[in-house]
């Protein structure tokens, strides 16, 4: 059976998180992961324990096994978003588990955290915030400066510095969200062509090219509602040069 995703968004500022999400899974299965521009914070749990890890911004579509019978909480956060003992370009495509104590807290910066739950995922993050951990970057406010200062950064720098805090490229981030978007389209009902005329692709071929790269589906699928699970698909905020 196909996992089902429940989302909402969060009384935090959308510059730091996007979506708060959480699934539930039957039996042993697979699913389709599309690439995604932004890091998560994802816990699982079984009647046995507890598990606590970081996945990294991913550059394509990949297949990963899903756990029996557990339980899942994800916290989505937006393009730019920072956590200081991992930054996203140092686990692109990857991910690094946290070590959760006996207790059933979660270690993040060498300190332990009450685990989140989907009503209360507010608390874990201001304090995250408050202790320094996570920050917002200031890519977007740089941006708008960029070119019309004399003595602001070159518009190079804003690039190597964008790579940094993301681990991607301007035109990654682009291409990915472009993609997510046309697979929304899609699924939502409309036509190949209309998506193509809103999303500036060249041609059917370009679009297919993409959704095949960056979510793992065509065009036919994703209209007909394919049952396969995949992690669900999303209207993007827009983010630091996005």
């Amino acid at each position: 059976m196909a996992l089902r995703f429940e989302h909402r968004d969060t009384e935090i500022d959308v510059s730091i998180v996007d979506r708060v999400w959480r699934t539930r899974s039957g039996a042993d299965d697979t699913m389709t992961s599309a690439a995604r521009t932004c890091w998560q914070l994802i816990l699982s749990r079984t009647q046995e324990c507890l598990l606590a890890s970081l996945r990294g911004p991913e550059t394509r579509a990949t297949t990963a096994p899903v756990p029996p019978y557990t339980e899942f909480l994800g916290v989505r956060f937006t393009l730019g978003a920072v956590l200081r003992p991992h930054p996203a370009a140092s686990i692109i495509n990857g991910y690094v588990p946290f070590p959760v104590t006996d207790s059933g807290r979660v270690v993040i910066g060498g300190e332990d955290w009450e685990a989140p739950t989907y009503e209360n995922v507010e608390c874990f993050i201001r304090r995250l915030l408050d202790a320094g951990l996570l920050v917002r970057s200031r890519l977007r406010d740089e941006e708008h400066v960029a070119g019309h200062a004399k003595a602001g950064p070159t518009l190079r720098t804003l690039q190597r510095r964008y790579r940094a805090i993301t681990g991607l490229s301007q035109t990654a981030v682009t291409q990915i969200d472009r993609a997510n978007a046309a697979a929304t389209m899609l699924r939502d009902g409309r036509d190949w062509r209309a998506v193509v005329e809103a999303l500036g692709y060249f041609d059917q071929a370009h679009l297919a090219r993409s959704l095949r790269r960056y979510v793992g589906r065509t065009a036919r699928e994703l209209r007909e509602g394919d049952q396969a699970s995949m992690s669900f698909l999303y209207k993007t905020h827009p983010g630091p040069g996005s």
